[in-house]
Order: C-alpha cells, then structure tokens, then sequence
C-alpha cells in the first residue's frame, strides 16, 4: 500500500490489532508493514516514529471509553461508570500498562476523559484541588489493579516463547509457591479456602471492593 493511499487511522488500528496480539515489544514497524501490505517508510511519513504511534494508539484506546454524564445527580455512579470504564478498556488492551510506565501519552481522547472526570467532581461540589485528587486516586487505583492481570498476559506471552507449555510451567511454580505459603499459617488458611471458593481467582470481585472503599473515602472527605 503506497503512502498516499495508506491513512493513520488504518495504521493506528492496525497497531492496536498488532499491540494486542504481541504486546508492546511486538510492535515493530516492519511488522506492522506486513499487516497492512505497506512498507515501513510509507507508516514513518504517517505516524512519524514508533514512539508517536504509541501514543497515537493508546488515545485511540482513551476514545473507546464510554463518559457518563457529569451533570448526573449521583456523582459516586458516574465515578463508578468512568472507573469501571478505565477497567475495562486496560483489560482489552493489556499493553497500556506497560505503555503507561514508558511513553509520554497524550491525546485529544485522554484530554476529554480528564475534562469529564473532574466535571464529575465539580458539578458534585468538589473544590479544584479535591476534585483533582480524587481524579488522580481514581486513576492511580484503576490502573493497579490492572496491572497484575496485564502482567499475567505478559507473562504468559514470555513463557510461551519457542514452543514451551506456559501452562506446565505456571503449574509448577504455583505448586512451589503453594508449599512455601504453606508454612505460613494466615496463608495457609487462605489457600485451604481456596479450594472451594477461588480466593485467589477473582481479580473483578477485588476491584469492586476496593472502588467502592475508595469511593466511600472520597465521599466521607466531601462531607467534611
């Protein structure tokens, strides 16, 4: 595909199919070339360099994140919506962790999140610097949680290389790691209830609670 009929936004799109698959280190111009049919020169005149189109896709991602309304009578749903949302978007796009600790990421699409996480905050009565703390408690809570989950994918991906069963290999530390624990007696109680609740397998169900700790945080702070 020759550079003037080659746009970014195919390219963008391409990279974020490409960033999902591989991961941050699969992205690479010359494959994202065979993707598209296109040599790599023709995405540089488009998109500049690897770094800019790394930012390009993660506010691509940032627009895919449904607003909730910041004029809503219930601030604390609209901030479960906007949290919930965050959520979601780095679950379907693990690579934007990683993204986040190593590129400077801007956009129009992360402005306009901004702009409507503090509106959220202000309409509900918020002072500038609590509706900026709790914008940014928000996003530091989101994007923690996210991490062990995209961790695990990125994981997964390394132990896999050359063939090798991830599985098996997962398997045997999780035993090693199970006896160690064991000698420990809060853990060791935690991994006998394990066994028949999934203690250990409910990442969704620990970011509820800790948004709506979060939340009630932020809630007693307005009240004050």
């Amino acid at each position: 595909m020759a550079r003037d009929t080659l746009t970014r936004e195919q390219i963008v799109g391409a990279a974020i199919e490409l960033l999902d698959e591989e991961g941050l280190d699969g992205l690479n111009m010359r494959s994202l070339g065979q993707r598209l049919d296109s040599a790599a020169t023709a995405m540089y005149w488009h998109v500049k360099n690897k770094d800019n189109l790394v930012r390009l896709a993660v506010d691509e991602v940032w627009g895919e994140i449904d607003l909730p309304d910041p004029d809503a009578a219930d601030w604390r749903a609209a901030a479960e919506t906007m949290a919930t949302g965050m959520y979601e978007a780095l679950a379907r796009h693990p690579w934007l962790v990683q993204a986040q600790a190593s590129h400077l990421l801007y956009g129009p699409n992360k402005s306009r999140h901004d702009e409507n996480a503090l509106a959220i905050f202000e309409s509900a009565g918020f002072d500038d610097g609590d509706a900026d703390r709790a914008v940014t408690a928000i996003f530091l809570f989101v994007l923690g949680n996210a991490t062990g989950p995209a961790a695990n994918v990125s994981l997964r991906r390394r132990l896999s290389k050359g063939g090798a069963d991830p599985e098996a290999q997962l398997a045997q530390a999780m035993t090693e790691a199970t006896e160690i624990a064991g000698t420990f007696p809060r853990l060791r109680a935690r991994i006998e209830r394990a066994a028949g609740t999934g203690y250990n397998a409910a990442p969704d169900s620990s970011f509820r609670f800790g948004l709506t700790a979060l939340l009630d945080g932020i809630g007693a702070r307005k009240a004050l």
